[in-house]
């Protein structure tokens, strides 16, 4: 779960880089419209989606001109039919089209994580295993997209590299072992979940002797999933890792791990088809 106050954070400094860049120094098509006209309007999607963004569009305009009044027809997390309005807008014509493409890049790009995320967690519903992201976010970006993550119904992994251990093999052999790697991250940090990557089941075993939290199974085959389930029998929880898709997920989930985690959920975007329409 992310920090309310980090991710208010995080989404104020995103959303100001976003319209900094978009509109420098001013919009100068914005100025061919007379300062005191009014207008409304409203936001659609064109496809089906899962809704996520709501606060960042919030943002956005609270940032451009915080006299513009928005009434949201969904929340975050709701599933968005083609054609339906998303939001109704009204206030002044140039504040609307100045905040236009930087609320429609944030709304399209959250909600296309959350999509992608539905229909990943779909398809595992009948098992009781959680979706994980990973690390592999767009630069600057994480924490929009990890929330967008838990919009679709999958979950976060760590944050980053502060707030949980993941030792893997470069660690493992700087450390000089498993065993000794483990006892220095309780040293270092009591308290926090302490995972560790291993490739073998002689890896797995010695992470389970040495009393790690969680054990990540990287790239090992079905069996030795089912395998590594049997042996571990609840002494610590298991994550399968290392190219798992579309194709492979089901038959990895129903190997009965708790955790799978899958970088495409942040880092192969596909942005949902919005458009605003103006009365």
């Amino acid at each position: 779960m992310i920090p309310a106050e980090l991710l208010r954070q995080a989404r104020v400094e995103n959303v100001a880089l976003s319209l900094r860049e978009d509109i420098g120094d001013g919009d100068i098509t914005a100025q061919l419209i007379p300062a005191d006209k009014l207008a409304s309007g409203r936001v659609i999607t064109r496809e089906h989606a899962i809704i996520a963004g709501r606060d960042w569009v919030n943002e956005v305009f609270r940032q451009v001109d915080p006299t513009v009044v928005l009434d949201w027809q969904v929340n975050d997390g709701d599933t968005a039919s083609p054609d339906q309005t998303l939001f109704r807008m009204q206030g002044p014509a140039r504040s609307l089209l100045t905040a236009e493409r930087a609320a429609l890049n944030w709304l399209q790009t959250l909600s296309g994580v959350a999509t992608v995320c539905a229909g990943y967690a779909e398809k595992v519903a009948h098992t009781g295993v959680h979706l994980l992201d990973t690390r592999k976010t767009l630069p600057g970006l994480r924490l929009a997209l990890k929330y967008a993550v838990t919009c679709g119904g999958c979950h976060n992994h760590r944050i980053g590299l502060w707030d949980a251990f993941l030792i893997k093999e470069n660690h493992i052999s700087a450390c000089g072992s498993i065993g000794q790697a483990i006892s220095e991250a309780r040293r270092i940090a009591p308290g926090r979940p302490v995972e560790v990557e291993t490739e073998s089941m002689d890896e797995l075993q010695q992470a389970l002797s040495a009393g790690a939290d969680i054990i990540m199974l990287d790239e090992f085959s079905l069996e030795d999933m089912r395998a590594a389930v049997a042996l571990t029998s609840g002494r610590a929880r298991l994550e399968a890792s290392g190219g798992i898709n579309e194709k492979t997920l089901v038959p990895v989930a129903e190997t009965g791990v708790d955790y799978i985690s899958i970088g495409a959920l942040t880092k192969d975007l596909k942005a949902i088809d919005l458009s605003m329409r103006l009365d």
